[in-house]
């Protein structure tokens, strides 16, 4: 395939410039959208239901986890049947669950349908990257995965800021009624904008010990290891700020829920912006150096996070280097994401899938150590997001002398 992504293939049509990267952009914002829309409800919906944050929080652990786990079984079985099919069945099944969690009783009852939203939800995640996998490559991909994050970034951006102004006139079950509808627009984008992109000759034909064997070949290939671990320590930092920043803004330091979805807002925005600066990078600046250069910005922060919080400095200081975190991030992912996929063109569903499963389930663990140093305190949001992002500049270094530049450009299969 070809480097630059620019021609038509076996079951592309012409849906590959920017109708694909909307279409592909808003079925992998599912996650985002899950997990962001009903953050400013955390408070209320804890005092509704009769249970505290941890509970609360519990239920976001569920849905990564659910994001986790669907897309270790959707991403192979979108490898061998195509990747319409599966993308189709998920977000329909999205849809119905969401609706399902609106009228969720009690706090173990939506904690469960918060985990099948998850699984369902994954299939606009993992099917969406490995789209964008089968149309494009190196540079290319790297290109297109920022140009996703624009789309991606406008989730944390307005998903937040809308749940802040839906409790104005709503309750979450409101919350999660609207992310239903979102889900059947998503299932219409689906339908009518993203056409196959893995025709018939090139999805695996052998069976589930075959797609056993992929897996084991990943966690052989010590540069996909490493890229894979440094995204998911990366996410754990991104998990900890989103599950722990409601309580913060608004127990902490006594924000309404209005100004802290504006707050989380304005660090989507950064996302955005330093995105398409990274788009603009690619193929110009070598990745490595990129994505070296982004961790140690992040790592860096969060140590500024940590000495902050213990010194008693001010709100402004903490949002300044969450917005520096944010920032850094809209580099790293993208570019770990381009580097390990572009690794496995052939077995992008599995990679895809694999990436995205270490991913979520580091973050599922993440989240609920947020709330350890109690409701009224920062200190455990930020030293999971300390060690999360400490953690990946420090894998990363390890992985950039075990495997190489050179061997990060090679591709296996």
């Amino acid at each position: 395939m070809s480097g630059t992504g620019g021609s038509s293939g076996p079951g592309r049509g012409p849906r590959t410039g920017a109708v694909l990267v909307v279409g592909l952009g808003a079925l992998t914002a599912v996650g985002p959208l899950s997990i962001d829309m009903y953050l400013p409800a955390f408070p209320e919906l804890a005092r509704d239901l009769g249970t505290g944050a941890a509970q609360v929080q519990l239920t976001l652990t569920a849905c990564l986890v659910g994001l986790a786990l669907g897309q270790l079984v959707l991403g192979p079985l979108s490898d061998a049947v195509g990747r319409r099919r599966p993308l189709l069945v998920g977000v329909a099944a999205y849809t119905v669950i969401s609706l399902l969690c609106a009228a969720a009783p009690n706090a173990e009852v939506l904690t469960g349908l918060r985990f099948l939203q998850g699984v369902a939800g994954a299939a606009g995640m993992v099917v969406s990257r490995a789209m964008a996998r089968d149309l494009y490559s190196g540079a290319a991909a790297t290109r297109l995965f920022s140009r996703l994050m624009l789309i991606i970034g406008l989730a944390p951006i307005l998903a937040p800021v809308f749940g802040g102004q839906l409790m104005l006139v709503t309750s979450w079950r409101g919350i999660f009624v609207t992310l239903a509808i979102l889900g059947a627009g998503l299932f219409a984008v689906a339908w009518f904008v993203l056409r196959e992109s893995l025709p018939p000759e090139r999805r695996r034909a052998d069976g589930p010990l075959a797609v056993v064997g992929v897996f084991v070949r990943l966690f052989r290939d010590r540069v996909f290891l490493a890229l894979m671990l440094t995204q998911a320590l990366a996410s754990a930092g991104l998990f900890g700020y989103v599950s722990g920043f409601s309580f913060v803004a608004q127990n902490v330091y006594g924000t309404s829920a209005q100004t802290f979805s504006l707050l989380f807002g304005l660090n989507g925005v950064g996302m955005v912006v330093f995105s398409q600066v990274n788009a603009y990078l690619a193929g110009r600046v070598a990745e490595r150096a990129v994505l070296m250069g982004a961790l140690a910005v992040s790592a860096a922060a969060s140590l500024g996070l940590v000495a902050a919080t213990l010194a008693g400095w001010p709100f402004a200081v903490t949002c300044v280097l969450l917005f520096a975190i944010m920032c850094s991030l809209s580099f790293s992912m993208p570019t770990t994401t381009s580097l390990a996929l572009g690794r496995y063109p052939l077995n992008a569903g599995s990679a895809s899938a694999l990436l995205g499963t270490v991913q979520f389930l580091v973050g599922a663990s993440a989240s609920p150590l947020v709330g350890l140093a109690g409701e009224d305190s920062a200190l455990g949001m930020v030293l999971v997001i300390m060690v999360g992002l400490v953690g990946a500049f420090l894998v990363n270094l390890v992985g950039r002398g075990a495997g190489g530049a050179a061997a990060a450009a090679r591709t296996r299969e």
